[in-house]
């Protein structure tokens, strides 16, 4: 069973390399929507794949990061950074250009991660992220499935270090060591840092 979760933010950036000269020379916006496919093969004790409510928190923060925010390509030159840097407070640094296509492969990369450092309560299945689909417009989208994350060719520059979220995006964030947390989990392993709570009402069968 696949249930689908959709999330919205608003954000600048130029598409480098394009064959579009409004895209490629030309700052520019999109409203985006971002839609999560989670599947598992059984129900947790509510009779759910997974609750909604899961969503909100790790993963709604990390995409809510890209809201109203300018985000570029780390192969710009350093003036155009730098000039980034000074005059946006809310800017995203990603090592791939950003297009939606890449936009896809970055969110269900960060997403699966998410949901892998996850403590699940609630005699949930193996959950399992499917897809992730990205919105530029209402006219078409691009969508990354779970194969590819083991496509060499399409993960070849995302990793771990691939995003950097400016000071101004993480000093909102209700956890500012989310990131780190996670990072630190891949890279030492332990504890799982994202833990969901017991539910305080149940029917025990």
């Amino acid at each position: 069973m696949i249930i689908r979760r959709s999330f919205n933010f608003c954000a600048a950036h130029i598409v480098r390399n394009c064959t579009s000269e409004r895209c490629s020379r030309s700052l520019h916006g999109h409203n985006y929507k971002v839609e999560v496919f989670v599947s598992a093969k059984k129900l947790d004790n509510a009779g759910m794949v997974l609750d909604f409510g899961i969503f909100k928190n790790q993963i709604a923060e990390f995409i809510d990061s890209f809201d109203h925010a300018h985000h570029f390509w780390n192969k710009e030159n350093e003036e155009v950074k730098n000039f980034y840097r000074m005059h946006s407070k809310r800017y995203v640094e990603l090592s791939v250009n950003p297009s939606a296509e890449n936009y896809a492969l970055l969110f269900l990369y960060f997403i699966n991660k998410i949901l892998g450092a996850m403590q699940y309560e609630n005699n949930e299945g193996e959950i399992i992220l499917e897809s992730v689909r990205v919105h530029e417009t209402e006219n078409g989208y691009a969508e990354a499935f779970k194969e590819d994350l083991d496509n060499i060719d399409f993960m070849r520059e995302i990793n771990l270090e691939s995003i950097v979220f400016s000071k101004g995006i993480m000093e909102v964030w209700k956890d500012r060591k989310m990131m780190d947390k996670m990072k630190n989990y891949y890279i030492k392993g332990g504890e799982k840092p994202f833990k969901n709570p017991i539910p305080t009402q149940q029917i025990l069968c």
